[in-house]
């Protein structure tokens, strides 16, 4: 099966049957997608969706601390954070995505 992927030069990997924990991180990606955004947002078009997937892999990896890395931040911010200040709530896909930092 070619399809659209195969035409762009993606090459696609068998994997033996019954083997759901060789592909665990790709898994794990989806089902946080799956049930953190597109379980709670109906799509209105594909630009739409394109918007709503991009967005959340930006907070998926900017704004959201992971377990599997200590509870940091895969992406650690430039400036570091003050422990004092006003908090501020960044909301994006209309509050479906939250994120709070402190005013500089």
């Amino acid at each position: 099966m070619i399809g659209m992927l195969g035409a762009c030069g993606v090459e696609s990997v068998k994997l033996p049957p019954r083997s759901p924990n060789l592909n665990a991180y790709a898994e794990r990606f989806v089902r946080s997608i799956k049930y953190e955004c597109l379980n709670r947002l109906i799509p209105i078009g594909e630009h739409h969706l394109i918007h709503a997937i991009n967005t959340h892999v930006d907070h998926y990896n900017r704004d959201r601390s992971h377990q599997g890395l200590g509870n940091v931040l895969p992406t650690p911010r430039s400036k570091p954070v003050r422990p004092h200040g006003k908090i501020l709530c960044d909301e994006q896909l209309g509050g479906l995505i939250r994120s709070y930092r402190r005013v500089a």
